[in-house]
């Protein structure tokens, strides 16, 4: 299996490299790519007052969203998706994070790829901030794809419930008319009894989550004033990305993110005891990635296409 790791360059390289290299070892693949919003995005180091700038924050820029329209976007997506459906392993899944302006149109190239019968379904995520002007209507979420590397019903795929963070209170009238009953320690719970078998609901445990995710607000992510912060335009919550971990994966298992920005999916996979790789073309990123890994303590090498691993301490701080 391969160790931590971060590259830089290109996603569909780096993806058709690890996979010659270590074929079907990779448990899930988030990935977090450009939205196709037309603009170039720059780090946080001084907001702008000026109007009128290409760029949605003053600083160096992170990366260029720009394709020329959805064709242009899509040609972008495909070699890394086809890239990570070689690279994953037979219970892999993929978790592919877009919003309204490509997530349709990505659908359809990722049921080519995968196959329609590995689409598992899609989580709809509140991020909780975005303008809400009165000349258009106001998109207020994301959308998050899920597909297996196994087409079958019956798939070998991880899917985790039992943390706290993979759960969600019941309904307030599913708890008044269900959850009547009191045991020995003062819990309220509810039995059902299903062909036969009678099984205990505990109120305090919660339901399992479901497909529509409101608490998890992205200004921790990307707000000065929370210590996960980096300044990197468009970061992604780590506890948006410890749950969709928990969920997809086990200790031990690798997980990936190609187009890893700030490096949050590579952070939090190390924390939760999961070897990491991923890749950005942003030397920005990679810059901001290494440095966060440094910072919590997680071994990796650094990578660059057709180079040999280089130590990490050797890049700039």
């Amino acid at each position: 299996m391969m160790g931590n790791a971060l590259a830089y360059g290109d996603a569909a390289q780096h993806l058709r490299r690890w996979a010659a290299k270590d074929p079907c070892s990779v448990h899930l693949c988030y990935v977090d790519p450009p939205f196709n919003v037309g603009a170039t995005f720059a780090a946080r180091t001084a907001t702008s007052q000026k109007r009128g700038r290409s760029t949605h924050q003053s600083g160096p820029v992170a990366y260029d969203d720009r394709w020329g329209g959805i064709d242009g976007f899509l040609s972008f997506l495909e070699p890394s998706v086809a890239g990570i459906r070689e690279l994953l392993h037979r219970r892999g899944q993929l978790w592919l994070h877009l919003d309204h302006r490509a997530v349709h149109e990505a659908k359809v190239l990722c049921d080519h790829v995968f196959g329609r019968g590995a689409f598992r379904g899609e989580v709809i995520w509140a991020p909780g901030n975005g303008a809400r002007g009165k000349a258009a209507f106001a998109v207020t979420h994301q959308t998050i794809l899920v597909y297996t590397k196994d087409t079958s019903p019956r798939s070998e795929a991880i899917w985790n419930t039992d943390h706290p963070l993979l759960r969600e209170p019941y309904a307030d009238v599913s708890l008044s008319m269900h959850f009547r009953g009191v045991d020995e320690a003062g819990r309220r719970y509810r039995d059902r009894t299903i062909n036969g078998k009678t099984y205990r609901y505990y109120a305090d445990e919660g339901r399992r989550l479901g497909s529509v995710w409101t608490d998890v607000p992205a200004m921790i992510a990307n707000t000065p004033i929370h210590r996960e912060g980096t300044g990197y335009p468009t970061q992604k919550p780590e506890k948006l990305l410890e749950r969709i971990i928990r969920m997809a994966s086990n200790p031990g298992d690798t997980v990936c993110d190609p187009m890893c920005g700030s490096g949050t999916t590579l952070a939090v996979a190390g924390r939760l005891e999961r070897r990491f790789i991923g890749c950005d073309a942003s030397p920005l990123a990679i810059e901001i990635a290494s440095r966060r890994l440094r910072e919590a303590g997680l071994p990796f090498t650094v990578e660059h296409f057709d180079a040999a691993p280089i130590d990490p301490e050797s890049q700039s701080q």
